[in-house]
């Protein structure tokens, strides 16, 4: 073999190996939920050398005995291994079996690329000795380990034992770590996920090298060959990875470039996350022939913590999170917002009201469904979402005022003052609204949504600590209350009956928007509030998806789930009322966000909202 000889040859001239390059590792960011589960890395490639004292000796054995079985006794290159190609090669007529040691393959990791010349044979081949005589075989296996790759954007064991088992390298089964073993011939062809039969034959040659090398007994390849591990066909955190792309930008403004592997703790439940996501993509899939194409869910608890947050139905094909970067009309989830500023005025969920045609600057609302109800409770107008009575009503008490509510609880989007601003033309955010509702269910507080509790650098100190401001009552009694009880009614006799669940104290609203593009529901208990939104994309139509259908559905569906995980109680009757309620607090620079309408002027829409009159004349929402 030209490589070996032009690598001899080099050996044999040089008295003393020149210096190794410095082995470089860029600092890597773990994110992790709340109770330390892995949720994805970010920064460098490769994670810090495997702990071999950690894992299974079956583990490195794997790899050892079907990749370099006379690893613990070469020094650098195999000349065993290398003579036992070529006469396979020879016998075969092509190259049909390689002889590269771990050794080998990671001075190709570390220092080489991967073309295929006698130069850079040579030059592995050096490298291989020099690792040899820097680092022990112990050192050498645990960086190949932590370098090799997996296929599937996997680098390292610990990577790949959670994107394909998702657990940590060290819980792997003999038959775990065979199937992993057997990826390194190629990470195309013997990928679990894609080629599961491929990846089987391959798992039966190593279990075999582990038999002949004495790392197993015969029975133990037979009880792992009985066994059939679960191989996640996507990586089971992939739906965390919209709220990791969110804290990204942010741990860089705290920590700067980081100079060591940082770990940062998330406020995140990743069951609930799973269960959202999973609740989501079946949702999607169910009313797939209505149209319905994504859809974004955000959990928040009392204090603003974010237990889930999920941005689409598949973040491999879209990364795009609509959690927090889609602002979409709120519908008729806007209407609390009309409701809380007229309890806050004087009015009660029992006082009477009209429904009937009404008529505010040129413009008439109608009603979901067709005709009026005539007189009718406050209480019963939300429940059945009436657009007419909204409308007055936010006429009546003053739309800016309306406006300012918002932004009280939370809302940080541009706020509309038209006459249909009462229902729901304003674009949002699925976050922003939980943020708003949150104040609902936690006793009248306002919150931030957050999502990192601590970073810290792994094994060392705290970088940054998460402290939660002073509490702000933006919410005060009789007003928190009466609104309580009038969104427990949406759930029990109102458009939102599909979201209850029995025995748990649940309140909230459905929203959908002009000519079904964006439905909604936001719904919330004591302590824990989950806002969820569904449409598509491109804002084209569904076919009849209300808040109160696919929305509410996968919110009950979800919630079942999370009520069982998270803290939650019965929704508080908050405080008595405080003297005065707080103006919304600005950062530098923002402004309120409420247009406030200049007389004879027509008050402007987002920019992303078409023409008013003609989508306001169409207005149907519940």
């Amino acid at each position: 073999m030209p490589a070996l000889l032009l690598a001899a040859s080099l050996l044999s001239q040089a008295p003393a190996l020149p210096k190794l390059p410095d082995i470089k590792r860029d600092p890597q960011i773990t994110y992790v939920d709340r109770s330390g589960a892995v949720l994805g890395v970010r920064g460098g490639r490769f994670a810090p050398p495997a702990n071999l004292d950690k894992l299974p000796a079956y583990v490195p054995a794997a790899f050892v005995s079907i990749e370099d079985r006379r690893f613990y006794e070469h020094s650098g290159f195999d000349a065993v291994g290398i003579a036992r190609a070529i006469v396979t090669d020879l016998s075969k007529g092509r190259a049909a079996q390689g002889a590269s040691t771990i050794t080998q393959q990671l001075a190709r990791n570390l220092f080489l690329t991967n073309n295929r010349t006698a130069e850079r044979k040579a030059q592995e081949l050096l490298y291989s000795v020099q690792l040899e005589q820097v680092y022990s075989k112990k050192q050498i296996l645990a960086l190949y380990l932590s370098r090799a790759y997996f296929g599937a954007g996997a680098y390292g064991i610990e990577a790949a034992a959670e994107r394909y088992f998702n657990k940590p390298a060290a819980n792997l089964s003999v038959r775990e770590a065979a199937m992993l073993a057997g990826i390194m011939k190629s990470p195309t062809n013997y990928n679990p996920a894609e080629e599961p039969e491929k990846n089987l034959e391959r798992t039966k040659l190593v279990l075999d090298a582990m038999v002949e090398t004495g790392a197993i007994r015969a029975e133990d390849r037979a009880r792992a060959l009985s066994q059939t591990p679960k191989v996640w066909k996507t990586a089971p955190t992939a739906p965390a990875q919209y709220f990791i792309d969110w804290l990204d930008g942010q741990v860089q403004k705290v920590s700067g470039l980081p100079k060591q592997d940082l770990v940062v703790e998330t406020t995140l439940d990743l069951p609930a996350e799973e269960a959202a996501a999973d609740t989501a993509r079946d949702t999607v899939s169910h009313y797939a022939k209505q149209k319905v194409a994504q859809a974004a869910v955000v959990t928040l608890d009392a204090q603003g913590r974010i237990r889930a947050m999920i941005g689409g139905v598949d973040y491999t094909s879209s990364p795009f999170n609509r959690a927090v970067d889609a602002h979409r009309q709120a519908g008729s989830s806007w209407k609390p917002f009309v409701y809380l500023t007229a309890m806050e005025a004087g009015r009660t969920p029992d006082d009477t009201v009209v429904d009937e045609p009404v008529t505010i600057a040129d413009w008439s609302p109608h009603n979901f469904e067709d005709g009026y109800l005539g007189p009718i409770t406050l209480e019963h107008a939300l429940a059945e979402s009436i657009n007419t009575v909204a409308a007055r009503l936010a006429d009546e008490i003053g739309r800016p005022q309306v406006a300012a509510t918002a932004k009280r609880l939370g809302i940080v989007s541009q706020i509309n003052t038209d006459p249909a601003m009462a229902l729901g033309t304003t674009q949002v955010t699925p976050l922003e609204m939980a943020g708003a509702y949150t104040a609902f269910g936690n006793g009248g507080q306002r919150v931030s949504p957050y999502g990192i509790e601590r970073i810290r650098v792994t094994g060392g100190g705290v970088v940054f600590q998460h402290r939660n401001a002073a509490p702000v009552q933006v919410i005060a009694n009789p007003a928190l209350s009466e609104m309580d009880r009038m969104m427990r009614n949406v759930l029990v006799s109102g458009t939102g009956t599909r979201a209850a669940i029995p025995g748990y104290d649940l309140a909230g609203k459905t929203g959908t928007t002009s000519d079904y593009k964006d439905a909604w529901f936001c719904g919330f208990t004591g302590g824990l509030t989950t806002v969820v939104w569904v449409g598509r994309d491109d804002a084209t139509p569904m076919r009849r998806i209300t808040g109160g259908i696919a929305p509410a559905e996968l919110w009950r569906n979800y919630m079942r789930v999370a009520l069982k995980r998270l803290p939650s109680a019965p929704i508080p009757l908050g405080p008595a009322p405080p003297e005065a309620l707080p103006t919304p607090v600005l950062f530098p620079g923002q402004s309120s966000g409420v247009e406030t309408p200049v007389p004879g002027v027509a008050p402007a829409l987002p920019p992303a909202t078409p023409d008013p009159i003609s989508t306001l004349l169409r207005i149907k929402q519940n």
